[in-house]
């Protein structure tokens, strides 16, 4: 089996270092935040759209002396525990970078994110350049709280071209398939599939699939719900089932558990042949192209559907992860704030260098009218795949660590971790998500 060159070695050290640094503490912006408190401040993610974000913001702050934005940066997982805090605090920041669903909501219930209709209706340019099904997911009791700010992130399921030629397997096409690889893997001392278990929300995507492709998203509905006893559906225990089925047979990396997403750990499982494949979002293909440029180039990294379950009554057209993620604007931000907050959601979210730029990243942009780009596109086999997933999909269900309330989303991905390292039954799950119903 050939190994990767020592360039990825390197780059993947090199995010480990970067994002261990990152996970504490913000990483500073373009602009000094205590430069001009009457400037909006804007919180992102590292990663994937980082340097479209900073660049973005960057050329508007040259541009627009009067309405500079202080920008700030946080791993995934420190971030989402630091702005919960900040804005349940009342010192959120001016955007508010996030997912729509239940989190959305309840800063909604809660007063703390403005309402966006009549910007809206004064910028119906804005709102065209959406497409209607991701800008949906912004919009909370008939009213629009959040605009998409980077792409479609549907779950894919990423291979390593050159491991399954080596080993002469096909991708697999039903859970049957994918089971029957796992042996093959191993016993070439390969791991079937790289997992950040120590994150635990990439063990959500095994879950929210499973459950889909057995059950279809009425299931994922009844809980949303808050149905009675909507966990122990049939389909989630033998969606719990499989993933321990799975776990038993050694379908994961040695020390899964361990792993963290932010470090990029996973994937660079992936790039060095250590495994064979992995479940992750449409964002992981930037970070390949970041992190193992060459894994990307030389066309070893696959990507398919995530497989069919033999009798399910879930559509296999199906898909699970991010419409796209999201700017809101803090109710509790100033008037001058606010106003310059508009005027860059407005002028400079999505220009044209914007759009380009995502592209380029190998990235599919939640906007209409980007076809011939895609089809120009270096990375023209992705783009293009996703966005034919997303598209064409019957059903994008938007992860349920999002879609949920923050109290079930936090309960669900606890319990998560606890099927995965064998700890609970499936019916013990069960039981213990369905006492969180309605909260």
């Amino acid at each position: 089996m050939k190994m990767r060159t020592t360039t990825s070695m390197i780059a993947a050290a090199s995010a480990l270092t970067l994002a261990l640094s990152l996970s504490a503490c913000g990483s500073s912006g373009p602009a000094d935040p205590a430069a001009d408190s009457d400037s909006p401040t804007m919180w992102a993610l590292t990663g994937s759209s980082e340097n479209i974000f900073r660049s973005s913001v960057e050329d508007w702050n040259k541009a627009n002396a009067d309405d500079k934005i202080n920008q700030e940066f946080f791993a995934n997982d420190a971030y989402k525990t630091k702005v919960r805090t900040a804005v349940g605090a009342g010192e959120g920041p001016t955007f508010i970078y996030g997912w729509g669903g239940g989190v959305l909501k309840s800063y909604v219930d809660a007063g703390h994110v403005s309402d966006l209709d009549q910007f809206l209706a004064d910028n119906p340019e804005v709102k065209d350049r959406y497409i209607p099904s991701v800008l949906e997911n912004g919009v909370i009791d008939g009213k629009t709280y959040a605009l998409p700010n980077n792409n479609m992130q549907p779950v894919v399921l990423y291979y390593n071209k050159q491991v399954f030629d080596d080993l002469g397997v096909e991708p697999p096409e039903t859970w049957e398939d994918l089971m029957d690889l796992v042996p093959t893997f191993n016993e070439a001392g390969i791991a079937p599939f790289a997992l950040a278990g120590q994150s635990k929300w990439p063990n959500l995507m095994w879950l929210s699939y499973l459950v889909d492709r057995i059950g279809g998203p009425e299931v994922f509905q009844a809980i949303l719900d808050g149905e009675e006893d909507a966990w122990s559906d049939p389909a989630v225990i033998e969606a719990l089932t499989k993933i321990q089925e799975l776990v038993d047979a050694g379908g994961f990396i040695n020390g899964f558990s361990s792993i963290a997403a932010d470090a990029g750990a996973d994937s660079a499982l992936l790039y060095t042949d250590k495994a064979a494949m992995m479940l992750h979002g449409g964002w992981v293909y930037q970070n390949l192209k970041n992190d193992a440029p060459e894994f990307v180039e030389s066309g070893e990294v696959g990507f398919t559907t995530f497989p069919s379950v033999e009798g399910g009554a879930g559509d296999p057209a199906n898909v699970v992860g991010n419409p796209a993620n999201m700017w809101s604007l803090s109710s509790t931000a100033s008037d001058q704030q606010k106003e310059s907050a508009l005027k860059y959601l407005k002028d400079g979210l999505f220009s044209e260098e914007y759009t380009q730029a995502m592209i380029d990243s190998g990235a599919v942009p939640a906007v209409n009218g980007i076809e011939d780009q895609l089809a120009a596109s270096d990375d023209k086999d992705f783009v293009e795949f996703v966005y034919g997933l997303a598209q064409d999909a019957p059903s994008f269900q938007l992860s349920w660590d999002q879609a949920l309330s923050p109290a079930q989303g936090d309960a669900m991905l606890a319990n998560l971790d606890q099927i995965f390292i064998g700890e609970i039954t499936p019916e013990q799950f069960a039981e213990n998500m369905n006492a969180t119903l309605g909260k």
